[in-house]
């Protein structure tokens, strides 16, 4: 039997080196992997890659790596939640592959199950598969690396992207409960990315809140099961903020509410 389980958020992640590509488990602010992503940056790693359905926000999940510049490229569908994202981009300090989400989900799912290509409707007659996207910019605003054109084959008279899979170095991932072998667990929606960027790392790193022996998870409940992954470190109760909070106005007294 095989235990995964190392000491430390820190010991975990030490191996990521510098240029590293990462697949951060995610979606806004939900189920992002907070023990590791901090553990990346306390431990100086920089000129990293990232694959991720967003950045974070300004001063949290992988909005924390990006404020330090140390992300040189990201591979996301959603950046709209990060100022600071923006003026990197905007500058020619980041590069930023826009993918589309079910496209991005794809990508991670086919590498982790050995397809290294795929066809997809999503894209066709645009940017995305006729390319000229803007990836990178120069210092004076102008375009330094645009997307390139990708294959496009009809079937059933349809026409179809050719979408390459992903197969980053490392996956970041967080879980609600794990066990021993790498099993896990993702709680709701904090399922999200998760299994994805478990499924397509290399060395698949597990932050669970909870740990329990194997044979305690019912392994019909099992999301993600411990041959995607290789180290678990717990997290235990982890911060986890709220990316937009909406709350009701206030009602006046005397207005609205039960029996009125």
């Amino acid at each position: 039997m095989i235990n995964k389980v190392v000491a430390s958020a820190a010991e975990a992640v030490a191996d990521i080196r510098n240029g590293a590509s990462l697949a951060v488990g995610g979606f806004g602010l939900c189920g992002i992997p907070v023990a590791l992503i901090q553990a990346v940056h306390d431990a100086g790693t920089t000129d990293l890659e990232t694959i991720s359905n967003n950045c974070g926000v300004d001063d949290w999940g992988l909005g924390v790596l990006l404020k330090d510049g140390r992300i040189r490229r990201t591979i996301s569908s959603y950046v709209g939640e990060n100022k600071e994202f923006a003026r990197q981009y905007l500058a020619g300090e980041l590069e930023v592959v826009l993918t589309p989400q079910g496209t991005l989900a794809e990508k991670l799912r086919a590498g982790g199950a050995g397809i290294p290509a795929f066809y997809t409707p999503a894209g066709v007659g645009t940017q995305v598969s006729e390319g000229g996207l803007p990836q990178k910019y120069d210092a004076e605003g102008n375009v330094a690396i645009a997307s390139e054109p990708k294959e496009v084959r009809s079937f059933g008279g349809e026409d179809y992207v050719l979408e390459e899979s992903l197969r980053p170095d490392f996956g970041l991932v967080h879980a609600w409960r794990g066990d021993r072998l790498g099993n896990l667990v993702f709680h709701v929606t904090a399922m999200n990315f998760n299994p994805l960027c478990a499924m397509a790392g290399r060395t698949t790193i597990a932050e669970v809140e909870e740990l329990v022996e194997p044979g305690e998870l019912d392994p019909q409940q099992i999301h993600t099961p411990g041959i995607f992954v290789q180290r678990v470190v717990v997290a235990g109760n982890v911060e986890k903020r709220i990316e937009k909070r909406t709350v009701a106005a206030a009602q006046p007294a005397g207005t609205g509410g039960e029996g009125n």
